[in-house]
């Protein structure tokens, strides 16, 4: 029952904070191109878009970004980036729950009535936030875990099987 164990690889403090700023960057591209998509929808006009295909292309859209990135710079950097899509995500129900609930929508919201509310029912909405839990917590989470999906992909297999 002896697990592998992966050695650590030496880098010196240059190297570390190479990929801390590149992890940086990867995770501010993987907002960005998720803001601009939002922007282009509202631009071309789009009154009542579905939220289920704006969740779908909050994952896919930064993915290809992601995609693309990887095959121009090969950095492994990229598919590390869902971390912070969980701790985004995190950080923003952490504050939903603490937000008080009242007359409107969420009277009386549990804990779970909150965040099922705010972050993943398509038809009804919380009220918290002013009803942009899907924007502020959810499709940035979204957008970096496909960003770092679409990176995995993007690298050379050789290169992914290295760092694997």
């Amino acid at each position: 029952m002896m697990e592998a164990v992966e050695e650590a690889v030496d880098k010196s403090p240059g190297q570390i904070l190479h990929d801390a700023v590149w992890f940086l960057l990867h995770t501010t591209i993987s907002v960005v191109v998720l803001f601009l998509m939002v922007g282009a929808i509202t631009l071309a006009g789009a009154q009542s878009f579905p939220m289920a295909l704006a969740a779908l292309l909050a994952f896919v859209v930064p993915g290809l970004a992601g995609f693309l990135i990887a095959k121009l710079r090969n950095d492994v950097v990229a598919r590390y980036i869902w971390i912070s899509g969980l701790i985004w995500f995190s950080i923003i129900c952490v504050w939903v729950l603490d937000m008080p609930t009242g007359p409107g929508l969420c009277e009386k919201c549990g804990a779970s009535d909150k965040l099922y509310l705010t972050f993943f029912t398509l038809t009804q909405d919380s009220g918290l936030i002013a009803g942009m839990g899907r924007l502020v917590g959810t499709w940035p989470a979204l957008a970096m875990v496909g960003y770092a999906i679409g990176a995995r992909f993007g690298l050379t297999p050789r290169q992914a099987e290295e760092d694997s």
